[in-house]
């Protein structure tokens, strides 16, 4: 009997769906698997292996400190709901002034603002109407040829000026001379 051949049962699990592990049944209920299956084998990759094993410390590391900040935060409301309660008739108050402190700054601020704003807006409005360009690029050529304008003339007056002077000493050269 031992020489004999023995006959191999193959099983066989409907695959759904023609990607890697999406749609696809590991045979336990007709559920899908927490890892994707890859090829016909039921062994997870090394990557997924490698991500399960980093993913589960951190994991369960931020769920550790999320149970100790809810317990902290329902102790610590546990022990100030009665010092709340005792105090309510000044910390009310003060709550409100401090609120209505904030809220003026940050209106005063915001209005602030506004106003700087709207006097940018009225100085770059009375320019444009005044003809002065507005851009850096444009300002500098404005000065350019104003700083010209004021050579050129003060050229002009310069030259008048000696025109003046060379003919007031033609005149007084002549009235000395005689």
């Amino acid at each position: 009997m031992a020489d004999r051949p023995q006959p191999h049962h193959v099983q066989v699990h409907p695959v759904h769906g023609g990607g890697h592990g999406i749609g696809r049944y590991n045979g336990s209920g007709g559920k899908p698997g927490l890892l994707p299956l890859r090829g016909s084998s039921r062994t997870p990759s090394t990557s997924q292996v490698l991500a399960l094993i980093t993913l589960l410390p951190v994991g369960g590391t931020l769920l550790a400190l999320s149970g100790l900040t809810l317990f902290g935060t329902f102790v610590g409301l546990a022990l100030s709901t009665p010092v709340f309660i005792l105090f309510s008739p000044v910390i009310v108050p003060a709550v409100l002034l401090f609120g209505l402190a904030v809220t003026g700054f940050l209106s005063s601020g915001a209005f602030g603002l506004t106003g700087l704003s709207s006097l940018s807006w009225v100085v770059n409005y009375f320019r444009k109407k005044a003809g002065v360009p507005a851009t850096v690029p444009e300002q500098w050529d404005y000065a350019k040829r104003r700083v010209q304008d004021a050579t050129m003339q003060v050229g002009q007056k310069t030259k008048d000026v000696g025109q003046a002077i060379q003919n007031k000493a033609q005149e007084g050269g002549g009235v000395g001379a005689r």
